[in-house]
């Protein structure tokens, strides 16, 4: 029973966070009530609580933990500034003559902010926003429209530079120069956050050109919606007015 702990957490913390509760307090309070748990069965020892103090600071000054607020500071100045509106509106006019065009100009722009923001819940929120009422009002599928969205928010974890990355390369170089010490070899070397960005700009580069084919292909086989399916659209579409008013 012991051993599906990890598991249990797992599934908890994910019961909190669709239930609603906040992120913040979901993690921490399930993290802390589990160590309560372990603590009583005598798998968890409270002698680690004492190092808390010491990682804080750690984690404070690392410097290359300061792009974290920073890219979210971004993202959202981007949202609020509308520059991301006016990004998507001029790559609606560039791409609009092509089939497919706006699921294209939507990947592109998701491209752009997922380089500027690094996080995705900007790029999918701020996307959602501007451009699901005008893909639907263009008669593109819901599911088309939605996929395309949420694969191309997707792109903000891989396209450089990304917090993402900035995490996983602090904890890379940690792992590599702690199994060089332990190899015996007493001047490690380190992986950097930029060998990181460098590594990621070509699988992302080739995510962003495979959802345009993807989004080209299915324009060119399918270009019309069905005449439930617009019914469908018309039905999205009345329930989005309602709801503004």
């Amino acid at each position: 029973m012991l051993e599906l702990l990890p598991l249990i957490l797992f599934v908890v913390v994910c019961f909190f966070l669709m239930a609603g509760y906040p992120v913040a307090l979901t993690l921490a309070g399930v993290s802390l009530l589990f160590a309560a748990f372990g603590e009583l069965a005598g798998v968890f020892d409270s002698a680690f609580i004492s190092l808390i103090p010491n990682r804080i600071f750690g984690i404070l000054a690392n410097q290359n933990l300061f792009a974290v607020p920073l890219f979210v500071f971004m993202g959202s100045m981007l949202e609020k500034s509308r520059i991301a509106e006016d990004l998507l509106k001029n790559m609606q006019l560039v791409f609009g003559r092509l089939p497919g065009g706006l699921g294209i100009a939507v990947i592109l722009v998701g491209m752009l902010l997922a380089a500027s923001t690094g996080i995705v819940g900007a790029t999918v929120v701020t996307m959602g926003i501007l451009s699901l009422p005008t893909m639907l009002k263009a008669g593109y599928r819901p599911s088309l429209a939605c996929g395309t969205l949420c694969a191309t928010g997707t792109l903000g974890q891989i396209i450089p530079p990304s917090i993402c990355l900035v995490l996983l390369g602090e904890v890379i170089s940690n792992a590599y120069q702690q199994s060089q010490l332990n190899a015996g070899v007493f001047a490690p070397d380190f992986v950097s956050i930029g060998d990181l960005f460098a590594g990621a700009i070509i699988p992302g580069l080739l995510l962003v050109a495979g959802y345009a084919i993807y989004v080209l292909i299915v324009a060119l086989v399918r270009p019309k919606p069905t005449r439930h399916q617009l019914k469908n659209l018309m039905l999205i579409f009345l329930a989005q007015k309602s709801l503004e008013h």
